[in-house]
């Protein structure tokens, strides 16, 4: 679906924006990554992404963008930034993962966007078992399609493309 999109990506502070309730708050794979530019979520977050999204849209007819290698959501009103961008940038399409599961306001806005427009949206919930459109470590589910890129099947996400174009089954992860 997205095939030989150019792929830009989006790193928040850890913890600064995730739920307390993550699994991994304390083993976060952000801990091995010292030297990870993080984009601070403070005032002017949105305006600055706007102009950056704006600029690659002149670039690049259609382009995918990874939300949060690090960091999460952090409010209603920046996942709704996130639906506005879909609207005002047709070349767009957004994926990621979330901790914000469904029954908190943030989860219930990311699976609102998503139900509606999953070619363009496909953000999964980490470590969910309830949704089959997440992103599950293999301690947490032993049901979906193990990660291709980390079983060597795929040289990288760009290659493969499952989490953003699988629509039937959750996605595995060796460790996530």
């Amino acid at each position: 679906m997205h095939k030989d999109r150019p792929i830009f990506t989006l790193t928040l502070e850890e913890r600064a924006t995730c739920p307390r309730t993550c699994g991994h708050w304390d083993d976060c794979y952000g801990n091995n990554m010292p030297f990870a530019h993080r984009i601070s979520h403070g005032k002017g977050l949105t305006h600055k992404l706007y102009a950056d999204l704006t600029e690659i849209q002149k670039k690049h007819e259609k382009f995918l963008v990874r939300l949060h290698v690090l960091g999460d959501f952090y409010s209603v009103d920046y996942v709704q930034f996130w639906e506005r961008c879909l609207d005002k940038f047709p070349g767009l399409a957004i994926w990621g993962y979330t901790h914000w599961h469904p029954g908190t306001d943030i989860g219930d806005e990311i699976k609102r966007i998503r139900t509606a427009q999953w070619d363009r949206f496909s953000v999964r919930f980490s470590d969910y078992t309830r949704d089959i459109l997440s992103a599950n470590s293999e301690e947490i589910a032993d049901k979906g399609v193990v990660c291709p890129e980390q079983t060597g099947k795929a040289k990288s996400c760009a290659d493969c493309g499952l989490c953003w174009s699988m629509k039937k089954q959750s996605v595995i992860f060796k460790t996530h």
